[in-house]
């Protein structure tokens, strides 16, 4: 498994990634740090009243072996004291979550919680007492006795790094860092019959480049009727372009920020040259530049197994509604 590798500023990283897959089942995710953090690594709010309402815990974690009971002591211990002084409601949930998961020990204790509460307040005046405050040792007697044996010690569960894997799994950084590709692509339906704002751009400067080719003025699609060729060529670029927009959508909310501009930018650069070249007219750089594109390797890209021929094509044109291309000189 590929997390327990990671260094500790690397397991941060992909703790911010996963929480943000928690963002789509919380009101509100925050990550609590530095000393004072209470016991509370990440946090999800079930509401807008965040520690005083519904919340669950997160405690993240990184060792080279899996969590013992010494290790899960004090953190538990602080969670019970906090919440006694009335810093917070006790959360619905409390997760360990490590690259390594919890020892057999631990977990053991966190599927039976009267043997949890029993081990922990055994462990408490050596492995838990001075380790909640650096100002004080709390002990376990009086009204907070009570409170700890009146404590709802189910709340305190295992989670193992497959179960957070497969909730990572729901953000856009997934694939970049573990592989495996998108999942299949819904059809492409047929462009609609009337254009949209969005092609504006594209569209006139392919009429300019079949005036350019014609030597006769283009003024409108109507125009295109009498160059049958022409006006068949412009409705491939118009479905490829089609195609390359409903790639950008689909991959929106499941590859990282930037990641589709990183493909146009790979196209760009395959076809910068071949769009630089001397052509005879506007049309016969947009046929040259759009083969480019098809031919560009794409290989080493997270999108390229899911970029297609018309992907590829279409992106020229999205190249060209933002002045990036252009077919005429």
């Amino acid at each position: 498994m590929r997390i327990v590798t990671y260094d500790p500023g690397q397991w941060e990283t992909f703790i911010d990634e996963w929480v943000s897959s928690l963002k789509t089942k919380y009101h509100k995710v925050l990550r609590y740090t530095g000393a004072n953090d209470r016991g509370i690594d990440v946090a999800g709010f079930a509401d807008k009243n965040y520690l005083k309402g519904g919340w669950d815990n997160y405690q993240c974690k990184h060792y080279r072996d899996a969590i013992t009971p010494g290790t899960a002591w004090p953190e538990i211990g602080k969670m019970l004291w906090y919440s006694f002084c009335g810093e917070f409601v006790p959360p619905r949930a409390y997760y360990f979550v490590a690259p390594r998961g919890t020892g057999t020990t631990l977990t053991q204790f966190l599927t039976n919680a009267p043997a949890l509460k029993a081990a922990l307040i055994d462990a408490w005046p050596k492995a838990v007492a001075d380790k909640i405050t650096s100002t004080q040792a709390i002990k376990l007697e009086g009204k907070f006795a009570a409170y700890v044996d009146a404590f709802d010690f189910s709340i305190f569960q295992p989670m193992s790094p497959r179960e957070v894997i497969e909730q990572h799994r729901a953000t856009p950084y997934f694939i970049p860092r573990f592989g495996g590709g998108l999942p299949p692509r819904p059809l492409v339906g047929a462009p609609p019959t009337d254009l949209g704002e969005h092609e504006s751009g594209y569209v006139s400067r392919l009429l300019e480049a079949y005036a350019d080719h014609t030597k006769a003025n283009v003024p409108d699609l109507a125009a295109l009727k009498a160059w049958k060729p022409l006006e068949d060529h412009f409705k491939r670029q118009r479905e490829c372009f089609y195609h390359a927009e409903a790639l950008r959508v689909f991959v929106r909310d499941k590859v990282e920020p930037g990641t589709f501009e990183g493909l146009q930018d790979e196209i760009f650069h395959g076809v910068a040259d071949t769009a630089d070249e001397n052509h005879p007219d506007g049309f016969t750089r947009v046929k040259a530049v759009t083969q480019a594109a098809q031919d560009t390797p794409l290989d080493a890209h997270p999108l390229g197994a899911s970029a297609l021929v018309k992907d590829k094509r279409g992106i020229c044109h999205q190249l060209a509604n933002e002045d990036r291309l252009k077919w005429t000189k």
